[in-house]
């Protein structure tokens, strides 16, 4: 039976959030990967990229797999009620919830981060207590059937150990050397806690004005969620 795998895509979504899995999920074999929107009408990505959705939210078929990405357009979906419903519905009987990224905020603001470990990007990685998750700062968090892959190329850390789930370490070591996926960055700056502190606390106050509105948005998110 093919696999139906979606992947939400949304304006200025971070391209790579996407992309990455992307590429990842659909070298798999008997998988049917859908890029999923309100409308077929192209969006642009976060960077400029214009992406094409493949299928709307009325014509999505029940999905074993639900991944949202994120990007700067996450703000906005978390009180988008027409997006939040949807990814509840399609939860309730997927067989993995996942998220890449910011992407964790979106399925938070759905009230399905409730007591469940999880991760995301480190400049936000302190909103997802907000929203009743337990945060764990690791590169790919699993907590039963539910996902999340940390900042940006996680999300091909997060799909290769989804693959492996839905099939075996074989087929996602095959897609893995497909790829050539053998991370070797000339810089040891890919986290806060190896980058030099100059660097570090540029990009902490790049992120400052982004971390303050999303903060905003995840407290009026969270105060519609029985967290109790």
């Amino acid at each position: 039976m093919t696999l139906q795998i979606g992947l939400l895509l949304f304006p200025q979504v971070q391209q790579l959030d996407l992309t990455g899995p992307y590429d990842v999920l659909a070298s798999l074999p008997d998988v049917k990967v859908h890029l999923i929107w309100k409308d077929l009408v192209p969006v642009t990505a976060s960077t400029g990229l214009v992406l094409k959705p493949t299928i709307t939210f009325d014509d999505c078929p029940p999905l074993d797999v639900i991944c949202i990405p994120g990007g700067g357009g996450v703000g906005p979906l978390m009180e988008d009620e027409q997006t939040l419903a949807f990814i509840k519905t399609q939860a309730a009987t997927a067989r993995y919830v996942t998220s890449v990224c910011t992407g964790a905020l979106v399925l938070g603001a759905a009230g399905l981060l409730k007591g469940k470990r999880a991760t995301t990007h480190w400049a936000y990685h302190e909103l997802l207590g907000l929203l009743g998750a337990i945060p764990v700062k690791d590169r790919v968090v699993r907590d039963g059937n539910l996902l999340t892959g940390g900042g940006i190329t996680a999300g091909i850390d997060f799909a290769l150990t989804l693959a492996a789930e839905l099939f075996d370490k074989d087929t996602a070591q095959l897609v893995q050397l497909q790829l050539e996926y053998a991370p070797a960055p000339p810089f040891a700056s890919g986290s806060p806690e190896t980058a030099p502190a100059s660097v570090l606390e540029e990009a902490r106050k790049r992120a400052a004005g982004s971390l303050k509105l999303r903060t905003e948005i995840t407290e009026r998110a969270a105060a519609k969620l029985d967290l109790q």
